[in-house]
């Protein structure tokens, strides 16, 4: 009888193949009023973020898809606009903040924009950057407003305080340097599958965008508190055939505060909700017909059943 032999079979190493594709998330943070939302939007093509003068317009994580080819190589770059970085206040600004703290977590590429009217304060903005483990680039932003001799004394100034890989002057508005950005954020991006459909541009859905385009014209029309202590909630969103049927809720903390929002017989939220419609039939593509409806919610700011509710919880 023959011996049995005891055969091994040993594995075979191989060595993967790394994904023909870059991909990766990119995080826009800095104070408020910098030119982050106006960066986003030039960067991916799209109006998605609210733009106005005042501080603090942005309120939520709000996330931009670009895909495309550069060098020969398929990207998807998800770029997150964030709450400008400010002291809590209220419920609602540690919610804002905790969105800033999410999309530092899960950055590849941090984009830090101050201004070229930044007057030394960034500390807040500094701290929170210890704990992103990305490559930073430091974007000096607004510099059409700006002589070269200012110019270049803020590159000099951030050179010497913040260990950012690269430091770029640009004009968010105008455009100016977007192109050689575009560059240094792709060759930093991992190489990795898409993260999401080719055809999604947005994480966030219709009704985000509703709420956000009337939440901008109240920004515009209305001075002092009461934008900031307005939030609208879309009650009914019907995307008809020939129109797209949109009913709001706008909250405010104050009776007073509803009166002025009203205005004289009304003729205030009737100015702002024309303003609406318009912003969001160039928006939609479509015909829309918005009805608005103002409501007293006394310190909704600091009611966490009232920020869940309102989508304030990553």
């Amino acid at each position: 009888m023959e011996s049995e032999e005891n055969f091994s079979i040993e594995p075979v190493s191989r060595q993967e193949e790394p994904y023909p594709g870059r991909a990766g998330f990119v995080s826009i943070i800095g104070k408020p009023n910098v030119g982050k939302s106006t960066l986003m939007n030039q960067l991916v093509g799209e109006r998605l973020s609210i733009i106005t003068s005042k501080a603090q317009t942005t309120r939520h994580r709000i996330m931009g898809i670009l895909n495309g080819t550069h060098n020969g190589e398929d990207f998807q770059l998800v770029y997150s606009d964030t709450p400008g970085i400010i002291q809590p206040q209220y419920k609602l600004h540690e919610s804002m903040m905790s969105f800033v703290r999410g999309s530092l977590e899960d950055a590849d590429v941090v984009l830090f924009v101050t201004d070229i009217f930044e007057k030394h304060d960034e500390n807040d903005v500094l701290k929170r950057l210890k704990h992103a483990d990305a490559p930073v680039l430091l974007l000096i932003n607004k510099i059409d407003q700006a002589t070269q001799e200012q110019i270049d004394e803020k590159v000099a100034y951030w050179k010497e305080n913040v260990p950012a890989e690269l430091i770029l002057p640009i004009s968010a508005l105008n455009g100016v340097n977007l192109e050689p950005l575009f560059h240094e954020i792709i060759t930093r991006l991992p190489y990795h599958p898409p993260y999401f459909p080719a055809d999604e541009m947005t994480d966030k859905p219709e009704r985000f965008f509703a709420s956000e385009i009337i939440r901008e014209k109240i920004f515009l029309n209305y001075k002092k508190e009461v934008p900031y202590s307005s939030e609208v909630i879309i009650t009914s969103f019907k995307d008809k055939e020939d129109m797209i049927v949109v009913q709001a809720e706008i909250l405010v903390e104050r009776p007073t505060q509803r009166s002025i929002l009203l205005g004289e017989g009304g003729k205030m939220i009737k100015k702002t909700g024309i303003m609406a419609r318009e912003e969001l039939e160039r928006f939609f593509g479509k015909k829309v017909y918005l009805e608005t409806f103002v409501k007293v919610e006394p310190d909704w700011r600091s009611k966490e059943r009232m920020l869940k509710r309102l989508g304030y919880e990553e």
